[in-house]
């Protein structure tokens, strides 16, 4: 027992005799010395836990993979802001993942508790996107039967996401710019002002100061937004991390399609170091999602791709040419992958519908369960 002027307050266990030698009593002095390099490291893993936090679920270190010198700057600005009230502003083509760069701060913030409310000002009909942001009275205008609370209500103390900031019409952009100032709002048709304590973090594609130049975004609200720019890279500036992007999906798909693919055929991620990613990491996932849908293999192979995907790579030929072969034996091999890629390619189009892949091709629905059969292709994987 371990006690002192307080009574016991704990035990342990000493052998005290070695070797016929007795030691004297353990006392809470001594017990305490023994213990002070073992509680030294316990506090200072526990430091380091701290420092590190929210780094260390498994998701976000995913996200966090890189070997790209300027996302890893990326990574870096969002580590640092993250945990203030600043406004953040992403600038980046589309597609490159200004939204999952946006639930990141979230995430890593301390308002991660609360929620993250994302507003797609572009996809909004102008008439209606004051409303959607501020909400409305009822009555404010021909239709609103019942009163509306907007994104900024419902944000409360979280995170706010505009995603295409550049495309809010010229009378939302005077009440963002009040909101932004002053954390005040008022309903669309009402007088009531409204507080809200919610994070801002806004997106773009678009070039905003030139767009103020041509008098097309007001100045006092891009500077207010450009409190801290954070520009992100294309997809073709960070070749360098397509196989860690490939892999992620890979996991990512698996899980969701109930398949065991293991990873892409060499020639499939050379072709993705050549082709140009107009559509950035978007583009590359639904590539992804594609050929997950064709592939009936363990490896996406080619043939799970679009032909123009590899229109930049040395590539000669989808499958390979054997000139060992007879012409005869060589056709009926070009003849039977055609045939497999053709009705894959059916299916997946049709979500598995086999009467519409059918008609499609131009034969009766037997005969098309017949290649499937002959091919190995079963319906179910190409249903979503």
């Amino acid at each position: 027992m371990i006690q002192d002027e307080n009574g016991i307050t704990g035990s342990v266990f000493s052998d005290v005799t070695r070797f016929g030698e007795h030691y004297p009593p353990i006392t809470c002095q001594s017990f305490r010395g023994m213990m002070k390099p073992i509680v030294d490291i316990s506090d200072k893993h526990s430091e380091i836990e701290n420092l590190q936090g929210p780094f260390w679920h498994k998701d976000i270190l995913e996200t966090f993979q890189t070997l790209n010198p300027v996302m890893k700057k990326v990574y870096d600005q969002i580590r640092s802001v993250a945990p203030t009230k600043t406004t953040v502003l992403l600038c980046g083509e589309t597609g490159t993942g200004k939204g999952v760069l946006a639930s990141l701060i979230h995430r890593l913030s301390h308002r991660e508790k609360d929620q993250l409310v994302s507003v797609h000002c572009g996809a909004i009909p102008d008439t209606l996107l004051e409303s959607e942001l501020f909400g409305h009275e009822k009555g404010a205008f021909t239709g609103a039967f019942k009163r509306k609370l907007g994104k900024f209500e419902i944000a409360g103390k979280g995170t706010m996401f505009l995603d295409e900031i550049s495309t809010i019409t010229p009378s939302a952009q005077i009440k963002l710019l009040q909101v932004l100032q002053d954390g005040t709002f008022s309903r669309v048709g009402g007088e009531e002002i409204f507080h809200t304590d919610a994070r801002f973090v806004a997106a773009t594609n678009m070039d905003l100061k030139k767009m103020c130049d041509n008098g097309i975004f007001r100045y006092d609200l891009y500077y207010r937004l450009n409190v801290f720019p954070i520009e992100i890279p294309s997809l073709r500036d960070r070749r360098e991390d397509i196989p860690l992007l490939v892999d992620t999906f890979i996991r990512k798909l698996n899980m969701t399609m109930q398949k065991r693919i293991q990873s892409a055929r060499p020639d499939v991620l050379d072709a993705m170091q050549t082709y140009p990613w107009p559509g950035n990491i978007r583009e590359l996932e639904n590539l992804m999602e594609r050929a997950f849908i064709l592939e009936s293999s363990y490896v996406l192979t080619p043939e799970s791709f679009p032909a123009e995907f590899f229109a930049g790579a040395q590539k000669s030929a989808v499958f390979n040419v054997d000139t060992a072969l007879t012409l005869a034996e060589a056709r009926h091999i070009a003849v039977n992958e055609f045939e497999r890629r053709f009705i894959k390619e059916l299916l997946a189009k049709n979500r598995g519908r086999i009467n519409k892949s059918s008609v499609e091709a131009g034969i009766s629905t037997r005969q098309f369960h017949k290649l499937m059969i002959k091919h190995g292709i079963e319906k179910k994987d190409y249903k979503i």
